[in-house]
């Protein structure tokens, strides 16, 4: 059985930090890349990072650039978020998703494929809030 599990969620201050952790089960690791994604309230789901499992590249979506870390052990079939200087608008629930198909370069730019609206495996999320 797949399963995603993330887990690192809480309450910080603004320009606080946050490590978020995807632990992954039931496929193999380097074969799938996985995905952070967030939803706030009211808003869209936003691409947020993703690491190819095959070479580890990281991606970022903009507006977490230069702010958000991710990594990945592979010996733990985890996933790390490592998020830095935290605003109010990073408050959101976080979920990672992992798909064989390698969705990672659409986390740059603009253009959302309709195949990641559909990915394979999808955690339940944590949820992350940042007071002002």
């Amino acid at each position: 059985e797949v399963q995603l599990v993330e887990s690192g969620g809480g309450l910080v201050q603004a320009g606080g930090s946050l490590r978020l952790s995807c632990e992954a089960s039931g496929f193999t690791f380097e074969d799938y890349s996985i995905g952070w994604f967030r939803q706030a309230p009211g808003k869209e789901r936003e691409r947020v990072s993703c690491i190819r499992g095959r070479d580890g590249k990281p991606f970022y979506g903009d507006s977490v650039q230069d702010r958000f870390t991710i990594s990945s052990d592979n010996a733990k079939n985890t996933v790390y978020l490592q998020m830095n200087s935290l605003k109010p608008e990073d408050t959101a629930v976080y979920y990672c998703a992992a798909d064989a198909f390698d969705f990672c370069p659409y986390f740059e730019g603009t253009y959302y494929p309709p195949r990641m609206r559909g990915l394979d495996y999808w955690g339940k999320g944590t949820l992350v809030t940042v007071s002002s």
